[in-house]
């Protein structure tokens, strides 16, 4: 483990994000670190495919949300 340094804008943004996200900054940080690397080592995926892929490989199983009619 070390120290990572980084703008005082992206430490606000983590900041923020963490809030909302309800995790702590660190693990704002380390997420958004994996799914940067997720998304370089798999171009050709979209976010979703990737959250659906490392959701499923964890062995969570969330049906999607049924379309409501308009």
């Amino acid at each position: 483990m070390g120290i990572v340094n980084i703008d005082d804008d992206l430490h606000d943004q983590l900041r923020r994000a963490s809030k909302v996200s309800y995790r702590s900054i660190n693990a704002q940080a380390a997420y958004w670190i994996k799914l940067g690397m997720l998304c370089e080592r798999n171009p050709t995926l979209s976010f979703t495919e990737i959250i659906e892929r490392e959701l499923s490989s964890a062995g969570v199983s969330a049906q999607p949300l049924a379309e409501s009619a308009a």
